[in-house]
């Protein structure tokens, strides 16, 4: 009930214990006087006297509590700013299926794998924007650029093979990813490509690709498993200032993915939006009704 609750200057609430120990033991010395008809100072009953002595400790203590600002935290929200953008594009064409990429589960295929490899990543990158491009004999944009990691996951789990087709379209795949990453203002911009064939379905060049991610500042990492073309997936992380890596079993993928994670560092600025509820109006409020009673009772006797 109270986890969402607190004060923002917690230390004004010490003045409470201030007042009173002032109250029972600063109190003033008046001057003796002494009359012959004592009744006259008897008309104060002892009820009004405590009415009047629990007035005057509410409106201070009730005074301090809203001084206090107390607050109530209705959310937190982490705004994040010149991160790292990652595109992950994935092959899911029908060599995919392929078995034995992992040696301690051998009915595992290749997708499998990468499937749950790629999942530990994007939970790795916490403060990153990250978007999902699947192509086999087309493309399709899973994921757009997001920092919400649980949804990729889920979107992930339900990719299957051939889902685009069986053929594997992968220059096309990055000129999806390019155009994705082309407006982005963030301080990098990366691609991360996977695939375990050549390129056979495609209608735009590598060239056209190298040319705009070189236009675009966009850096294409690319992993290549199976019977990849190795000498392209090589030339295009060159020509793009980034690197190639060649992934033989599933032990050998972690090493690329934790390498590659590594090496693109994310040292985001994070601020904290807090969405707080001011409380102080309450206590401030009922305070002020204890004083103006205080006021009415004094003034009456």
């Amino acid at each position: 009930m109270f986890s969402n609750f607190s004060f923002e200057y917690p230390w004004v609430l010490a003045l409470i214990f201030v007042f009173i120990f002032c109250d029972m033991y600063c109190k003033a010395k008046n001057s003796s006087y002494y009359f012959v008809h004592l009744k006259i100072f008897k008309q104060l009953t002892y009820n009004t006297n405590i009415i009047v002595y629990i007035c005057k400790y509410l409106t201070i203590i009730l005074t301090l509590v809203a001084l206090a600002s107390p607050v109530k935290i209705l959310n937190n929200q982490l705004l994040k700013k010149d991160g790292i953008n990652i595109i992950l594009d994935l092959d899911t064409s029908g060599s995919m299926r392929e078995r034995g990429f992992n040696p301690n589960d051998l009915q595992q295929n290749r997708w499998n794998v990468v499937n749950n490899v790629v999942q530990d990543f994007i939970e790795k990158r916490v403060n990153d924007n990250i978007g999902l491009v699947v192509f086999g004999t087309s493309v399709l944009t899973a994921s757009p650029l997001s920092f919400d990691k649980n949804s990729q996951k889920e979107i992930i789990k339900y990719i299957d093979i051939g889902i685009v087709g069986e053929q594997t379209a992968m220059f096309d795949s990055l000129a999806t990813s390019i155009n994705i990453l082309k407006n982005s203002k963030a301080k990098s911009n990366i691609i991360i490509l996977l695939t375990d064939g050549e390129d056979n379905a495609s209608k735009i060049p590598p060239q056209i690709i190298l040319k705009l991610a070189k236009k675009y500042k966009i850096k294409i990492y690319t992993i290549g498993i199976g019977e990849s073309n190795r000498q392209m997936l090589s030339t295009i992380s060159q020509e793009t200032g980034a690197k190639s890596f060649l992934a033989n079993s599933k032990d050998d993928l972690v090493e690329v993915y934790n390498t590659i994670n590594k090496l693109e560092k994310s040292d985001i600025d994070k601020n904290t939006l807090i969405l707080k509820d001011y409380l102080f109006f309450y206590p401030l409020f009922i305070g002020i009704i204890f004083l103006i009673f205080y006021i009415y009772l004094k003034n009456r006797d």
